[in-house]
């Protein structure tokens, strides 16, 4: 069966076609909110909550992007909704009034591995973390980043080169053997 008449199917609330589409594509959803979530049940509790709103919104799909894509926005955006409910007090600066230049080397020394990346952005402050997983990881670009985070773009330019300045020096300092 093709994609496109799975979907068409879908849409018409075949839950023979809906548990297709969701065994097609739950794996890597679930990673996805792994990445950000950190936490198993949270993970699993926003995928299935992404895959529910996705089939209440699956008329909005139009095809203008992977189905795959189009959903993992929906995944993106359920786990930043889940991060942000759970840190409500949080404060955000305004730093769009700051000039940004662009700085695209994210080169590391070769004897720095994938997992030691991983963990120093984990141990970014959120507001930069969230901007380079989605960039670095994620591959979306800062006009993307500011409609999923819900900031002005000179402000996702901003905290990504503070967040990736701050990973610099994480990883100089695991290099290093200075960090704990």
């Amino acid at each position: 069966m093709f994609q496109v008449d799975l979907i068409e199917k879908c849409k018409k609330n075949d839950r023979k076609a809906q548990l297709k589409l969701y065994n097609q594509y739950c794996n890597a959803m679930y990673c996805v909110s792994m990445r950000f979530l950190k936490n198993n049940d949270d993970a699993m509790d926003v995928t299935q909550e992404s895959f529910i709103k996705a089939f209440r919104k699956l008329d909005q799909y139009k095809e203008e992007v992977t189905f795959g894509a189009w959903l993992k926005r929906i995944v993106i955006n359920s786990c930043i909704d889940f991060l942000k409910a759970k840190h409500q007090n949080h404060l955000s600066l305004d730093e769009s009034y700051v000039y940004i230049s662009e700085d695209n080397d994210w080169n590391v020394e070769e004897s720095i591995s994938i997992d030691e990346i991983k963990k120093a952005i984990e141990m970014l402050p959120e507001k930069y973390k969230y901007v380079v997983m989605l960039y670095l990881i994620e591959g979306y670009d800062h006009s993307e980043i500011s409609q999923i985070l819900n900031i002005q773009e000179t402000t996702s330019r901003t905290q990504l080169m503070r967040g990736k300045n701050q990973l610099k020096k994480l990883l100089i300092a695991e290099k290093n053997g200075t960090r704990h």
